[in-house]
C-alpha cells in the first residue's frame, strides 16, 4: 500500500482540489462519546472540524459510519439518542448502518431515531418487514464521483445471543457472506459499479460461529473495500499485522482492503482512491490512513451550532459527573476478561443473590443451595478509576437497562456455560467458583464452594436478565428457570452496594486472583 500523498495533517490543511480523487471518511463504534476522553482524544466537535477541512480540500468526499453510534456514556443513558442522531445529521453523514447497540431500547425506538437521519440507511441482511422499521432501510446505495460509480452495501451481525430477542422481535436475519456477495455481484455486473464497498458491523475478531470481516473478504468475489465495526479493532494501514491485516485476498485471488478505526471516535478512517487510475490500481494500492482525533483545532475553529446544541445536555451531565459516591483502591481495567473488575462485579452479584435467597429461604420458598454470581465482561463499559468514584462514572460504566435475577440452573448447564466462558478467555464469575481448564482453555472441572459440580444437581445463579436469556454466547444459561426478578436497573443496585461500602468506611476493591485456572499436572 502506498503512503498517502497527503498525510493527515497535510490533507486537513490542504487548499488544493484534486478532482480525480475520491476520499471516503469513516467511523465506527463511537458509542455516545460526545466529548473527548481524559487523554483529549475523540469528541464530535473535533471530528467535525477534521471532516470539514477534508471536504474543503477534496472535491469528492463520502462520510460513512459502521454502527454503534449510541450506548456508552450518560448522553445515551439519560437522553436515549436525542443527542447522537441529530449530531450525525449535523456532520452530514452520507452512509449509515446499524450496530447492535442501536437496538438497546427496542426496535421501535431505534426506528423512530433512524427515520430522522439524512444519510442513506443501509441494511442488506436484516429484513424489517412487518416491524416498526419497515421501509426505513435499503440494502445498498450507489454514489457517483467524477463519472465513477461506487456501490455501498450495509451488512449487519447475526443478532442471536448478541441482541436481546425482545429488542428485535419480528426482524429476520439473512446470512452475511451469501447476502453481501449477491449484492456485490449485482452492483458490479448489473449496475456497472467501479467499486463495491461493504459497510459492516460484524467485527474483525472471531466470536463463536459468527462471520467476521475477514471471512467476508475471503469468501467474496466482488467486494473491493470493507469498512467495519463491532469488534473495536484498530486495523493499521501498513498491512503488517498477522491477526488483523488491512489487505487480504478474496475468493478470486484479488485484494480486498479491510478497515476499522477502533472505538469512541478516537480515530477517523480515511481511504483515498485515485479515480483516474482505477483500471490499474487495486484495493492494495488505495491510500488508507487513520487520522487521530485530537484537540488540534482551537475552540474558535469548532462548529458553534453543534457546540450550542450540546451545551444544555452537557450541563446536566456535568452535575452527575461531579457527585462523588465512593473511593477505589486501584484502577480496575474493563478490557480484561479476567481479573479485579470482573471479579468485583461478580462478587457483588453473588452477595446480592445470597441476600435474595436468604430472604426467600426464610419464608420457606427456597431450599438452601450453592449460589454463584455471574456477570458479563462486555457489560463493564469503562475502567474503574483509582481514587474518587463519581455517580456519573458508575452510571456510564453500567448503562444497560438490565435487571438482576435469581435462577435455578442444572449443574450440566452450568458446566457447559463456563466452558464457553473459558474458551472466550474468561467471564465474570464470583469468589465461590473455580473453573479448571486444560491447555486449550476448555473447562475440565468446575468447583463451587470447593466442591465438584454435580451435573445433576441444581444451583442458584445470580445474574442479569440479559445473560439469563442465553446472550453473549452463554446459550446454556437460557435453559435455567428464573425464580426471582428484580425491578430497579442493575446500576441502581450497584450504587446501593457502593453506598453501603462507603458507609462502612470500605473502598471499592476487587480481588485480582484468577478464577479460571489451568489444571496442574503433578509428575
Amino acid at each position: 500500500m502506498r503512503s498517502l500523498a497527503l498525510g493527515a495533517s497535510a490533507l486537513i490543511a490542504s487548499a488544493g482540489v484534486l478532482a480525480s480523487d475520491l476520499v471516503i471518511l469513516h467511523t465506527n463504534d463511537t458509542h455516545s462519546m460526545i466529548d473527548p476522553d481524559a487523554s483529549g482524544r475523540g469528541g464530535v466537535l473535533q471530528r467535525k472540524a477534521i471532516i470539514d477541512s477534508v471536504r474543503k480540500a477534496e472535491k469528492n468526499v463520502i462520510l460513512v459510519d459502521a454502527g454503534d453510534v449510541v450506548q456508552g456514556s450518560l448522553y445515551f443513558k439519560f437522553f436515549g439518542g436525542d443527542v447522537e442522531y441529530p449530531l450525525m445529521n449535523m456532520m452530514d453523514y452520507d452512509i449509515q448502518i446499524l450496530g447492535n447497540h442501536e437496538f438497546d431500547n427496542g426496535l421501535k425506538e431505534m426506528a423512530d431515531h433512524y427515520r430522522t437521519l439524512k444519510a442513506d440507511r443501509l441494511s442488506a441482511n436484516y429484513d424489517f418487514t412487518g416491524t416498526p422499521a419497515e421501509g426505513i432501510f435499503k440494502p445498498y446505495a450507489i454514489r457517483e464521483a467524477d463519472g465513477r460509480k461506487i456501490g455501498f452495501i450495509g451488512i449487519n451481525i447475526d443478532p442471536a445471543s448478541i441482541i436481546a430477542k425482545s429488542c428485535y422481535e419480528g426482524m429476520d436475519f439473512l446470512p452475511v457472506c451469501e447476502t453481501a456477495d449477491c449484492y456485490a455481484s449485482m452492483l458490479k455486473n448489473e449496475e456497472g459499479c467501479d467499486l463495491v464497498v461493504a459497510v459492516t458491523h460484524i467485527g474483525a475478531v472471531k466470536e463463536n460461529y459468527k462471520d467476521t470481516d475477514y471471512d467476508l473478504a475471503r469468501n467474496s468475489k466482488d467486494i473491493d473495500i470493507i469498512i467495519g465495526g463491532h469488534s473495536h479493532t484498530v486495523i493499521q494501514p501498513d498491512n503488517a499485522s498477522k491477526d488483523y491485516p488491512s489487505v487480504v485476498s478474496n475468493a478470486a485471488g484479488r485484494p480486498v482492503l479491510v478497515t476499522q478505526t477502533g472505538k469512541y471516535g478516537r480515530n477517523l478512517g480515511c481511504i483515498k482512491i485515485d479515480l483516474d487510475n482505477l483500471q490499474n490500481d487495486t484495493p492494495a494500492d488505495f491510500d488508507y490512513e487513520l487520522i487521530a482525533v485530537t484537540d488540534r483545532f482551537a475552540p474558535s475553529q469548532l462548529d458553534s451550532v453543534m457546540a450550542g446544541f450540546i451545551t444544555p445536555y452537557r450541563e446536566q451531565i456535568d452535575v452527575i459527573n461531579a457527585k462523588v459516591i465512593g473511593r477505589s483502591d486501584e484502577m480496575m481495567d474493563n478490557n480484561a476478561r479476567v481479573g479485579a473488575y470482573p471479579n468485583w462485579i461478580s462478587d457483588f452479584a453473588e452477595d446480592f443473590g445470597r441476600n435474595v435467597a436468604d430472604s426467600l429461604a426464610a419464608s420457606g420458598a427456597l431450599p438452601p443451595r450453592p449460589i454463584i454470581g455471574m456477570m458479563n465482561v462486555g457489560g463493564i463499559r469503562h475502567p474503574m478509576p483509582q481514587g474518587d468514584v463519581t455517580l456519573g462514572e458508575i452510571l456510564s460504566t453500567f448503562p444497560f437497562a438490565n435487571r438482576m435475577l435469581l435462577m435455578e440452573l442444572k449443574g450440566a448447564d452450568l458446566m457447559e456455560t463456563l466452558d464457553i466462558a473459558a474458551v472466550k478467555g474468561g467471564e465474570g464469575v464470583s469468589r465461590s467458583v473455580a473453573v479448571v481448564t486444560d491447555d486449550d482453555s476448555h473447562m475440565r472441572r468446575v468447583l463451587v464452594d470447593g466442591e465438584e459440580v454435580d451435573p445433576d444437581a441444581i444451583y442458584y445463579v445470580s445474574t442479569i436478565d440479559y445473560l439469563a436469556g442465553g446472550n453473549d454466547d452463554l446459550i446454556p444459561l437460557g435453559r435455567g428457570r428464573v425464580i426471582w426478578r428484580d425491578e430497579p436497573e442493575v446500576s441502581e443496585r450497584i450504587l446501593e452496594y457502593i453506598t453501603r461500602l462507603t458507609a462502612l468506611g470500605l473502598p471499592i476493591a476487587g480481588d485480582p486472583r484468577p478464577r479460571f485456572v489451568k489444571e496442574v499436572t503433578v509428575k
